[in-house]
């Protein structure tokens, strides 16, 4: 019993990888992300309300005006 492969070698998936930060149409780009966190904290900060967590509370309307910033300066980056 020699064993001198060290085990399956992985396939190639036949898909190529895209390099960080690269943006492709269809599967939203920064601007969507934004939308989609700050409505999330959004609902988050209703959830910890309603139970009472008070700092959980806090921290996700921080996300969420953090969020708004980014959007606000990302849309005026654009302008220029």
């Amino acid at each position: 019993m020699n064993s001198t492969g060290g085990g399956r070698k992985r396939k190639a998936s036949g898909r190529r990888r895209r390099p960080a930060g690269d943006e492709t149409a269809g599967e939203g780009g920064p601007d969507d992300a934004l939308v989609l966190i700050a409505a999330a904290a959004a609902e988050l900060a209703k959830l910890a309300r309603r139970h009472k967590f008070e700092v959980l509370e806090r921290l996700f309307a921080m996300a969420r005006l953090e969020a708004d910033e980014q959007q606000r300066s990302r849309s005026r980056r654009k302008l220029s």
